[in-house]
């Protein structure tokens, strides 16, 4: 059953449910074994994340006519998407830290790198340090560079530390001490005395060699200090929510997706809430896995366009890239995230006319409140939807199911008022302004991920997906030189649907030190065995064993001399054969930056292993094909692109397309979470898993 008919009864249990919280909607999912899928949508709850989970439950159950804890109770997975980490760096509101660092290295954190991500850019302050001076305290002892002790730990200063801190009503410990990485036992000193005289919780105490033991002072220290900053208010909104679906009826604690693209329990990540930073955008992971199939490639770019912003992520031969450098509000944290760029670029971005006389869109958006003008819900700015309105490629009227109406005068008069009478145009051609500037930004978002990355998009099929993205995929689409868009029927809920194709995932890491052509065989191999011990008891705690458990191998390698690092995955050998690791680590490289050094020294500084829990997989639910042509439920007058202008052009319910249904553009097609717009030149087709595709015109 489609995702567009309204008149679906409730799935055979068991069935899965996905929560994705946005900056604008809250989106979920809900589908069984056998493919039956169902979506809803409603306005996200800014100030209390968890209400909006709750409105969205309530809004299912309705639909079905059955109470919220019948829907929770048969529920064999739960999964959630919380910007909640994220929302916390971006707006400042962590918890006040108190850092416990080797004596002489008490300015380390706030030293950051020595240089500036944007050389150019010479004025603009640093963030304020999460940690302000008073409160990173040294404490006596000394590791050297091979993991030995050279100056013995001094106790006392942890417990004159304590008291610092019981003054200044901290609220979370991090610990970063130098070396730790090859040695944590100062570290587990500290902690150990912490855990048994310090008033605050036990549980918010963060060690650098437990959260990411790795080489690089200012990363690991910056790492395990966000981690600290996150958990006071993270942990007790996951636990409160996991009691509040509990009482409703849930029967398993739910999961949730990690910045790494995989799931984890509330009990694993409680330590451990920097990896929650990419929550929500990372499920895209699984909605790209899901896809792949169906849309008969591995090269597939997603633009994931919501209210607030704009997700683009690139799968190349059906895998996504994962690393460990991640920016987040001006902060470095270094922990395994997939590759996604992101830029305020929205439904929900808005629209003015700045002191130059130039017209801008975005970063700034209008959020689920008080939302765009045209939602009637207080927002006087013009946004990008406000824009579509005007232009005809959005209906006036309810939308979301309801939880929404869209009025085209409130449109008009903020697009008016703060666009057209400042540039001297109409409001219908400033509406056109609006959008072809927030498609430059979303085409440069992607060439970033893609050409950037050593990437041809013109290889790739563009995936549009958000409740906004299939409004614009087809002219960005076209610019890259994509052949095709593939617009998924869930393309409203693209996050909550891949969090229903997610695994459960961890990456462990350990440092190891060698070049790959004198590093011992045995000790490589002896390093990866203890990894993949430590990922099997894990993935077990989890209720993983046997064939449902994966393991990957792999190492960070870089030239001699260079500071970053490449990851590279290994093969059977498990890198055991330097040729062979060469081999991989040099195709690689000249695939990022077009060159390599053959005869050059390849340096190992980590191993990795990738453990995996498989959960079964679910079906994409079709339906059957086309018996006739489907016949348009209205014509309307819309802005089709600058080069055609406006034009009738026919609209379709996305309920009456089929498997087997090709129309040529332009035209718009409704859908329940989404509108979609070919155009002119272009072809839609319905492929047999009922998605729809866009053959762009050259």
């Amino acid at each position: 059953m489609s995702v567009g008919d309204a008149h679906a009864s409730l799935p055979a249990a068991p069935w899965r449910i996905g929560v994705d919280v946005g900056g604008t909607f809250t989106d979920m999912v809900l589908a069984d074994a056998a493919g039956v899928t169902r979506s809803f949508k409603v306005p996200s709850v800014p100030d209390d994340p968890s209400e909006g989970v709750l409105r969205v439950l309530r809004a299912a159950a309705n639909a079905f006519g059955e109470p919220v804890e019948a829907l929770l109770d048969s529920c064999g997975l739960f999964v959630h998407g919380s910007t909640v980490a994220t929302n916390t760096m971006l707006e400042g509101k962590g918890a006040t830290v108190g850092l416990l660092t080797t004596r002489g290295f008490r300015d380390s954190l706030e030293i950051r790198r020595g240089f500036r991500e944007n050389q150019w850019d010479h004025r603009r302050p640093f963030p304020p340090v999460l940690v302000p001076r008073y409160l990173r305290l040294p404490v006596g002892g000394r590791m050297d560079r091979d993991g030995r002790e050279i100056e013995p730990f001094v106790a006392a200063d942890v417990e004159a530390a304590l008291e610092e801190f019981g003054l200044e009503r901290v609220e979370a410990i991090a610990i970063a001490l130098i070396n730790s990485f090859l040695n944590p036992i100062h570290e587990q000193a500290c902690a150990e005395i912490i855990r048994g005289t310090w008033d605050g919780d036990p549980d918010l105490v963060s060690l650098s060699s437990e959260i990411m033991p790795i080489m690089g002072e200012y990363e690991r220290t910056s790492t395990t200090v966000v981690n600290a900053y996150l958990a006071p208010r993270v942990v007790p909104y996951l636990k409160e929510l996991n009691a509040r679906l509990a009482a409703l009826g849930l029967r398993r604690p739910f999961l949730l997706v990690q910045s790494n693209g995989g799931m984890t329990s509330v009990e694993r990540i409680a330590t451990r809430p920097v990896n929650l930073l990419l929550s929500g955008p990372a499920a895209g992971v699984g909605a790209l896995n899901a896809y792949r199939k169906a849309s008969k490639t591995g090269n597939l770019i997603s633009m994931e366009i919501g209210g607030t912003s704009c997700d683009v992520m690139l799968m190349g031969r059906g895998a996504v890239p994962v690393h460990d450098e991640l920016m987040v509000a001006g902060y470095h944290v270094a922990t395994p995230s997939v590759d996604i760029h992101t830029i305020g670029a929205g439904g929900g971005t808005i629209a003015g006319v700045d002191e130059g006389g130039m017209l801008f869109v975005g970063p700034r958006g209008a959020g689920a409140e008080p939302g765009p003008a045209c939602y009637g819900f207080g927002g006087t700015e013009p946004t990008v939807t406000d824009a579509q309105l005007v232009l005809g490629r959005l209906r006036p009227g309810p939308y979301a199911d309801g939880s929404i109406s869209l009025d085209r005068d409130l449109a008009d008069s903020a697009i008016k008022r703060f666009v057209a009478e400042p540039l001297g145009l109409s409001v219908e051609d400033a509406a056109g302004g609006i959008v072809r500037v927030v498609e430059q930004h979303l085409l440069l978002a992607v060439q970033r991920i893609s050409i950037e990355r050593g990437r041809d998009p013109r290889e790739f099929t563009l995936v549009a997906a958000g409740g906004a993205g299939p409004m614009h995929g087809a002219p960005v689409g076209r610019t890259l030189g994509c052949a095709r868009v593939y617009v998924p029927r869930h393309s409203g809920v693209f996050c909550a649907l891949g969090m229903l194709h997610t695994n459960v995932r961890h990456d462990i890491t350990r440092v190891f030190l060698s070049t790959i052509d004198d590093a011992d065989p045995d000790e490589l191999e002896a390093g990866f065995s203890r990894l993949e011990d430590e990922a099997r008891a894990m993935l077990a705690g989890e209720g993983f064993n046997g064939d449902t458990v994966r393991l990957a191998r792999e190492l960070d390698l870089s030239y001699r001399g260079q500071q970053w690092v490449v990851r590279v995955a290994l093969g059977d050998g498990g890198g055991r054969d330097a040729a062979d690791v060469r081999k991989r680590f040099e195709e690689e490289y000249d695939r990022l930056y077009g060159h390599t050094q053959p005869e050059g020294t390849i340096e190992i500084s980590n191993q990795r292993v990738v453990g995996t829990g498989m959960l079964p997989g679910l079906k994409l639910g079709g339906v059957r094909n086309a018996a006739g042509d489907p016949e348009p439920l209205e014509t309307r007058s819309a802005f089709v692109s600058p080069e055609i202008g406006w034009r009738d052009i026919p609209v379709y319910a996305g309920a009456d397309l089929r498997p087997g249904h090709g129309i040529d553009g332009p035209l718009l097609v409704e859908e329940r979470t989404t509108t979609v717009l070919v155009g002119a030149g272009d072809r839609l087709e319905i492929d047999e898993a009922n998605n729809l595709v866009i053959r762009l015109s050259t």
